[in-house]
């Protein structure tokens, strides 16, 4: 059942959840070492389908919450999400027959496999988000009716609370606070659930597709294809199905603060020609792009900035001054898109006065 991860596919997978984490999510080079450090110690990372899992098996999520910038002076150890699962485990009476992630963007993408490494626990290779978003709730499980809690929140010196909210904004409201309290960074184990809802509610296959994405922009490197072009293609035949580049040019402008749990903040690329510049605003992940106030590109649609010549994607906590970089937005599957969806992590969940329209359309 399923197939064990090899040090190559962590390292795709690192650079490919870079990308689907739209410059959030948290620097999934960190996790990379990670769960190479729980495989050393004699861990094995089993990633199985959503199919794999019997309807009545018990699931419990494990991520990082909090501000990506943080994670860059508050390394985790890797025994913090362990911590919270095995403290909802110890709440609710029920063992875990498997982890999984709760957003295949940055380092939520494999934070779950740390936790599987060290507990001896398959990872359903699906996950709730599509991509990173910054909020609890912005989930296709609370999307589709799954409740947030009891969640676990742990620290890395093993402070523990266990959170019951009366919904999921309140969950991610109350948790939020908690995080900052812990030093903005904290290691959470929520959404428990069951193998059929956890089929039902989840977008299958992105942790696959991480991988399928950090191999086709190395391969393209290496036999020195358009990175760009090649993974465009790639898309095609995925739930991802329409990319494109929509910018070219030279970061003039970046500003970002850590505040309220987030890293929030815009920048400003100037063009290659002589054309206006491109305005992107973030909140963790970039939210919103336009050019000469027209909109490019728009959450939840995935909106990445990668190096100009090698596609490497950039994280908000690593934009500069002065990097070139090309800007690509990625439709993002059906489930995302739906009315009920929408109101959840569309546009104006984030207080943009703009309605969703799909990058296939603006283009």
């Amino acid at each position: 059942m399923g197939r064990d991860l090899t040090a190559q596919d962590l390292r795709d997978l690192a650079r490919g959840a870079a990308f689907l984490g739209t410059g959030g999510g948290g620097d999934p080079y960190v996790g990379r070492l990670m769960v190479e450090q729980a495989l050393a110690e004699g861990g094995r990372v089993t990633l199985i389908s959503p199919e794999e899992v019997p309807d009545d098996a018990f699931v419990i999520p494990t991520a990082m919450m909090g501000a990506p910038t943080v994670l860059v002076e508050k390394i985790p150890s890797g025994h913090e999400a362990v911590a919270s699962l095995r403290a909802l485990e110890a709440h609710l009476g029920r063992r875990a027959y498997a982890t999984m992630p709760i957003e295949c963007g940055g380092i939520n993408s494999t934070m779950p496999l740390v936790v599987g490494a060290r507990l001896g626990l398959p990872v359903i290779d699906a996950d709730g988000m599509g991509r990173a978003f910054p909020e609890l709730q912005m989930e296709t499980f609370h999307v589709y009716g799954v409740p947030g809690t009891p969640m676990a929140i742990t620290n890395e010196f093993g402070d523990t609370t266990i959170l019951t909210a009366h919904d999921n904004k309140a969950m991610e409201w109350l948790a939020r606070g908690i995080t900052i309290r812990m030093g903005g960074a904290a290691y959470i184990a929520e959404y428990s659930m069951d193998g059929a809802t956890a089929k039902r509610t989840s977008i299958h296959g992105t942790i696959s597709l991480g991988i399928r994405i950090g191999r086709c922009l190395r391969e393209a490197r290496e036999s020195h294809q358009d990175p760009f072009q090649s993974l465009i293609e790639m898309l095609k035949d995925t739930p991802y199905r329409y990319g494109r580049v929509i910018f070219e040019g030279k970061v003039a402008d970046i500003f970002r603060r850590t505040t309220e749990g987030f890293a929030k903040g815009h920048a400003t690329i100037e063009s290659d020609g002589d054309g206006p510049p491109l305005d992107l605003n973030f909140q963790n992940e970039h939210l919103i792009a336009r050019v000469d106030g027209h909109v490019r590109g728009i959450v939840p649609d995935l909106i990445c900035i990668l190096e100009a010549e090698t596609a490497e994607p950039i994280t908000t906590e690593s934009i500069r001054y002065g990097q070139r970089v090309k800007v690509m937005v990625v439709s993002t599957p059906d489930i995302m898109r739906t009315p009920e969806a929408l109101d959840v992590f569309g546009p104006r969940a984030f207080g943009l006065d703009h309605d969703f329209t799909p990058i296939e359309q603006l283009s």
